[in-house]
């Protein structure tokens, strides 16, 4: 009798109880779809960023690939402008140097001409010399006979040879190292030639013959001839320095410095003023000093 009381309360707190149960499975459920629903979502937002991020990267990997290509079409017309004008260029400097050379090379036929001209001249000159003193031996009225067992001097007679012959003559004597023949021969063209052109070459020649013999005293005697008698001429230079070398062989290292001075003051393009220089290097001395006639002057103050 007590079991059926108590089963009957429970006939009505069963359904009750299955209900509840059914309700908070329900609730679940929605919260499951809701989270599931926001987890796609999150998915297709992930999805849609990661596609978007993609999409960038391959632009960016376009930028760069038009970027290189335009880089090396820059790169590539740069080193085809660079060529272009090293041909611009170095084409017309080699031509430049060429016709510099051909320009040098005229220069120097030109100056050999001028110095085979003036040397025909010379030989012109000197040949009138021989006509006129010719003339002047067929003029002179003819010489008393000799006396009985006696010569005349020849003292003040005709030239033995003409001035070309003579001088040649010399320079052969020289050159073959026949100093006293040529030292002859060149005294005798100055004494009957001394007024021709090639009369300072004949003086300079003597003073350098002594100068190759030892001679510095007569040497340097004989190359102020050459600057005293025979002034501003094509053997000035030569005559200069020589004469420095000269004083230099003698110890007088002081005076022959002050010639090369002078040699580069008044002839500072000729190659003997190179040489010059060098000498005043080897003595300590500088090329640029002053001149040795540069005296400086002294001022007064007016009081």
């Amino acid at each position: 009798m007590t079991l059926r009381r108590l089963c009957v309360p429970l006939l009505f707190i069963l359904p009750a109880c299955s209900f509840a149960a059914s309700r908070e499975i329900q609730e679940l459920q929605r919260d499951v779809g809701l989270l599931q629903q926001a987890v796609q979502q999150l998915q297709r937002s992930q999805d849609e960023k990661m596609a978007a991020l993609t999409e960038l990267v391959r632009q960016a990997l376009d930028a760069s690939n038009r970027a290189n290509t335009a880089v090396a079409v820059i790169q590539n017309n740069l080193q085809q402008n660079i060529r272009e004008q090293e041909k611009s260029v170095v084409t017309p400097v080699v031509t430049l140097g060429t016709k510099f050379d051909q320009m040098s090379n005229d220069f120097r036929t030109v100056q050999q001409a001028v110095s085979d001209v003036t040397t025909l001249m010379s030989k012109l000159q000197a040949q009138v010399t021989d006509l006129s003193n010719a003339v002047k031996t067929m003029q002179a009225p003819a010489a008393p006979p000799p006396p009985l067992g006696g010569t005349t001097p020849q003292a003040g007679g005709a030239p033995p040879m003409s001035a070309t012959d003579l001088y040649t003559n010399a320079m052969r004597d020289r050159s073959g190292g026949k100093y006293d023949l040529a030292l002859q021969g060149f005294s005798d063209y100055l004494r009957y030639y001394g007024n021709t052109d090639l009369a300072p070459n004949a003086q300079f020649q003597i003073a350098d013959i002594h100068f190759a013999q030892g001679d510095f005293d007569n040497a340097l005697k004989e190359f102020d001839m050459v600057l005293e008698k025979y002034p501003d001429n094509n053997k000035t230079a030569d005559a200069l320095y020589m004469k420095g070398m000269t004083l230099v062989k003698l110890g007088r290292r002081t005076q022959g410095a002050e010639e090369f001075k002078e040699l580069i003051k008044r002839y500072p393009n000729n190659d003997l003023s190179k040489k010059a220089c060098a000498q005043l290097t080897n003595m300590g001395l500088k090329c640029g000093s002053a001149p040795r006639a540069a005296a400086p002057k002294k001022t007064t103050k007016k009081k």
